[in-house]
């Protein structure tokens, strides 16, 4: 698990740590150049993961307001401020690439047979159509 959480903090693949997880600052590629993963089965698969990453950071600011902190002027308050957001922009891709680490560990321990990594394929367009026309007349 260690090792799946470090390649996504360095921005490559969860699975086999060669194929580069962005093509630029936080597009991700859509799958591994190496090993073919498909990152995000779902757009927004990560959601969970990227808004937990994100509030992380947060947590700091939050705990000195509650033990105490008050900007006594305006300028303290800029620097409280720049002391939150840099941080946060600066660790943005890997807070993301971990977001998408989880959620490969998440699709690896919690498994879903359609799911690729445990065999399945992903369905076409017109599979998907189909499969909820069927839906739609079943019920």
């Amino acid at each position: 698990m260690r090792t799946v959480l470090g390649r996504g903090i360095r921005g490559r693949c969860p699975r086999c740590g060669e194929g580069a997880l962005f093509q630029r600052w936080i597009v991700t590629f859509e799958r591994c150049s190496a090993c073919h993963l498909l990152y995000q089965r779902n757009y927004g698969d990560t959601w969970m993961f990227t808004n937990l990453m994100d509030r992380f950071p947060i947590l700091f600011g939050v705990a000195a307001l509650f033990f105490g902190f008050r900007a006594s002027g305006w300028l303290t308050g800029l620097a409280f401020f720049a002391a939150m957001a840099v941080p946060m922009v600066a660790t943005i891709k890997h807070r993301q690439g971990l977001a998408l680490a989880l959620d490969y560990l998440s699709r690896v321990y919690l498994s879903d047979p359609s799911d690729e990594i445990h065999g399945g394929r992903e369905m076409s367009e017109s599979e998907a159509a189909q499969l909820v026309a069927g839906r739609t007349r079943a019920s």
